[in-house]
């Protein structure tokens, strides 16, 4: 009987649909128990290892603001071979993204695209890479790639499997940062209402003190911020800890 680990059929036999099913059953399941990134990627990672015959090691690139570095990475030789991409700002993996291709080496030593990256990634221990870029709403995030220490390695069933992964690494990597970005959001919102509930309070007690008014009572907050070069709302939070540590009120000019 034929292995379908071995076969090179571009069709997915039903025992890679069962493969399948649970790998997209797994990935799908980390929303419901991950809230980070790192999280994400390292299941991300994991499960490459175990579905691509042949794989040594796989890794997730992130190209974004920050720039390109690897998130996730199975083991060292990973780690190595990318952190030589990075340096030299050139590879396959790189290139994936960049033009939102997929890339497949069957031999660096045979490999004339990027000369430098394949001279020095034989001395790692990489032989075979498969790389497909990570697609989001239309917009590139960066790439997964598989390394392998033996030669052609992968084969048409491995690409179309890096590829149907990839949709839905994309997919979860998009959301985990969406989930984050909402996060900040959320606490930068909240402490935008935090400093605005602790400035009222001070100005309440700036008032009780005889300030004239409201804006007065501001302004001297804000006089007393630029003496001390201290942002206004750690200004104001020191005078309302005060009020509440002792048992009798302070001066304003005690305070400010």
């Amino acid at each position: 009987m034929t292995d379908p680990a071995t076969s090179s059929t571009s069709s997915t036999p039903p025992a890679d649909r069962r493969q399948l099913a649970s790998l997209l059953a797994q990935m799908g399941a980390v929303l419901l128990s991950t809230e980070t990134i790192g999280t994400t990627v390292e299941l991300v990672t994991s499960l490459a290892v175990e579905t691509i015959p042949g794989t040594t090691g796989a890794g997730v690139t992130l190209v974004d603001s920050r720039g390109k570095r690897s998130v996730a990475a199975s083991n060292a030789l990973v780690e190595r071979a990318d952190r030589l991409q990075y340096e030299l700002d050139d590879g396959p993996c790189l290139t994936a993204s960049r033009d939102r291709a997929r890339i497949r080496i069957d031999d660096v030593a045979q490999e004339h695209r990027w000369p430098e990256w394949t001279a020095a990634v034989a001395e790692v221990g990489v032989r075979a890479v498969l790389s497909v870029p990570l697609e989001a709403a239309g917009t590139g995030i960066g790439a997964i790639k598989v390394y392998s220490d033996q030669a052609s390695a992968y084969d048409a069933r491995a690409e179309h499997l890096l590829e149907l992964f990839a949709r839905q690494a994309a997919v979860l990597l998009a959301n985990a940062q969406t989930l984050a970005d909402a996060r900040e959001v959320n606490v930068q919102l909240t402490d935008a209402l935090q400093s605005r509930d602790i400035i009222g309070q001070a100005k309440g007690i700036l008032l009780a003190q005889g300030a004239p008014d409201d804006q007065s009572a501001f302004a001297m907050l804000v006089q007393a911020s630029q003496r001390a070069n201290t942002k206004l709302h750690d200004v104001a939070r020191r005078l309302v800890d005060s009020v509440k540590s002792r048992n009798e009120d302070p001066t304003v000019a005690e305070q400010l």
